[in-house]
Order: C-alpha cells, then structure tokens, then sequence
C-alpha cells in the first residue's frame, strides 16, 4: 500500500487530522502539499515532510487556483486529493443563526466542490486520480445540536457518490473518510467545540464508552485509511465512505 511519488494536496493539514493525514501520506511516500488557511501551521507541518506548505481559503476561487498552481509549479501535477478542511458548531437547531448555516457550507460542503473543480480537470485528462472526501460519524447519522455540522457532512457523501459516478469511467476514484472520535479543536474549541455544550470532560468519557475497541481515533487513525484509498490497492473502490471509528458506528 504505497503511493510513493504521488503528488497529494492535503486541505486543512495545518493541524489536527489534516496533519495527521499529510504524516501518513508522507510516509507512504507521497510529496505532501500541506494546504490550511493559517499559513504559518501549514509550512509548520510541511517542514518535516517531503512536499510544501501553501496558504489555501477553500471558500474561494481565487485563492484555490494560486494554490493549487504553486503546488503544481513545485511537485507537480496533483495524484491525490484530500478534501479535509472543515469547521463545526454546537447549538440547538433553533439557535442556528444565517450566518452559522452559511459559514458551515460555505467551509465543509462547498469548499470541496471549489478544490475539486480546481483539481479534477487535471487528473480526468491524465486519466488517473485519486480524490479523498473528509465527512464523519455525523454525516450518516443525525446527532442533537449538530444540524448544522451534520447536514454538510451528509452533503460530502452525497457529493462523494454523486462524483465517483460521473468519472469513474475515466480512472479517478472518489471515496469519502468518516472519523468517529478524534480530539481535535473541532471538540475543545471553547467558543464552537463540541464538548463546550457536553459537559467537558465528562462528556468525552461518555462518547469514548460507546467504542467498542475502547478508545478514540487519532488524526493518524484517519491517515492509514486516507493513504488505502489514495494507493493502488483501493484501484477498485469509489463511491465508499469508510467509517474510521472503532466500531462505534457499523454502517
């Protein structure tokens, strides 16, 4: 399971389980194009890896093209995408405001519909490709004061088997990730983390004793499964989302 010498673009990879996937896929062989709106976290986690960090707003078309060109420019054409940065709320659904709802889609849905444009032409003439979507647990399964987060999950794998569909007669596969637990910012933000309106502590106990392999995931966790779609190995599988969640969710 290699992808020695791929060109890999990592969005969000300027912490949490960007980088853990940008990791992976360094160590696998892949030159790593860590991509984060915070520049700085992005060259951060680039600097151990083969590859670079790039500045990237997925919200906007401009700032993808000159990313996605100086990545280009530097390593080459992109093998393998990764589609991984997105942003959460906690609320009760009433207290979901226009600008909450549209921030969320804005990242986590339709920042994968930007990258992707951007990238796809590329990878459908060259006839190879390998396109990764980050969704979650959420985005199979509808949970309380995540309707926001949920919805633009559900939507990545909706896109996800929409995609891989349309352009699987020209060799690119399209495959959604879906973490189950992993201790992000996403969950200890102390202005939108989900763990904010979950008791703290006591509500990360909760969610870790419902895994049965009893323990939560690591950014790394998320790295191996990205790194099996993106290598040969996965050759004949799109349209999947594959949970990662030590059995929490079975489904």
């Amino acid at each position: 399971m290699t992808v020695r010498d791929k060109v890999a673009l990592v969005t969000g990879g300027g912490s949490g389980i960007g980088a853990g996937i940008a990791r992976v896929l360094a160590a696998a062989g892949a030159r790593v194009a860590v991509a984060d709106l915070n520049e700085d976290a992005a060259a951060a986690v680039a600097a151990g890896l083969p590859g670079l960090g790039v500045h990237l707003d997925v919200t906007d078309r401009a700032s993808t093209d000159v990313a996605v060109t100086r990545v280009e420019q530097a390593l080459g054409p992109v093998d393998v995408l990764v589609n991984n940065a997105g942003i959460s709320i906690v609320a009760p659904f009433t207290d979901i405001t226009d600008p909450d709802w549209d921030r969320l889609l804005n990242v986590n849905l339709r920042g994968v519909l930007i990258v992707t444009q951007r990238v796809l032409p590329s990878m459908l003439k060259r006839r190879s490709g390998r396109i990764v979507n980050i969704s979650s647990m959420a985005g199979k399964e509808g949970l309380p004061n995540l309707a926001c987060y949920c919805a633009t999950k559900f939507g990545v794998i909706g896109l996800t088997q929409a995609l891989a569909r349309e352009v699987a007669d020209r060799d690119v596969t399209v495959n959604a990730v879906c973490p189950g637990v992993v201790r992000t910012p996403l969950w200890d933000d102390p202005d939108t983390g989900i763990l904010r309106e979950l008791d703290g502590e006591n509500g990360w106990q909760a969610f870790l004793a419902g895994i049965p392999l009893g323990r939560p995931q690591s950014a790394e966790d998320i790295g191996h499964a990205c790194a099996y779609l993106a290598s040969d190995a996965a050759a004949n599988i799109t349209g999947e989302a594959l949970n990662v969640s030590g059995g929490q969710q079975m489904h």
